[in-house]
């Protein structure tokens, strides 16, 4: 698969603007990347500037905590999806894993995948939060729950992406469950890394520099 097709071009930023947004996504169209990720609020935007593409449109829920309930996480994949979402990028319920309720957290994400009704879900751990223990029970449930897709970061937490963590995400999903590096990739050899790792989605925002053999000094 080229390099452009592993990049979710990112933006995530509380104060990020339409034209920001709006720069992204033409960005996303020249290089062809796989998805654009923005906040709900700009996904009908997004879906809309980026129709006759192949540019899928990515958002987030239950972002950046994981607390909200299963229902207001259910609500947004379903508004996402109304307004023209073609993934969804769910936050586990961090507490209820670090309590040891797993049956909550797969239920949490069984919940979103049902509504998501077909389309892919990548369900975000937080890495930087978890013991080595508690990424492969993580890793279990998504997969146990249907989830397409386990995902290290927010991006908005203590840390991002290590390639120890795509490696351990890797042997623990096996290799018909994605795995996508988050909050990490700011080059060309960060995301070599990631990839070389186990990773087959890369979310940044400086997919661009990416592409250029650039260093970004994105924070995403």
């Amino acid at each position: 698969m080229a390099l452009n097709k592993y990049i979710d071009h990112t933006l995530l930023k509380p104060d990020a603007t339409e034209a920001s947004i709006l720069t992204i996504i033409e960005e996303a169209k020249h290089y062809d990347f796989a998805s654009v990720c923005v906040n709900p609020t700009w996904v009908a935007l997004a879906a809309k500037s980026l129709e006759g593409t192949a540019v899928k449109v990515c958002t987030v829920v239950g972002f950046p905590l994981g607390a909200s309930t299963t229902a207001t996480k259910v609500f947004e994949t379903r508004d996402a999806l109304a307004n023209g979402a073609d993934e969804i990028d769910m936050v586990l319920n961090i507490g209820a894993l670090k309590s040891n309720q797993d049956a909550v957290v797969q239920k949490d994400i069984a919940a979103v995948v049902a509504a998501s009704e077909g389309h892919i879900v990548k369900v975000i751990l937080e890495t930087c939060l978890l013991t080595d223990a508690e990424k492969v029970r993580a890793c279990q449930l998504a997969k146990a729950a249907g989830a397409h897709f386990v995902k290290t970061s927010t991006g908005f937490s203590t840390g991002g992406a290590t390639v120890q963590d795509i490696v351990l995400m890797r042997e623990t999903v096996g290799p018909d469950t994605g795995v996508k590096a988050s909050g990490g990739a700011r080059s060309l050899e960060d995301a070599e890394a990631f990839i070389a790792a186990g990773a087959n989605r890369i979310g940044a925002s400086s997919g661009v520099a990416i592409m250029k053999g650039n260093l970004s000094d994105g924070d995403y």
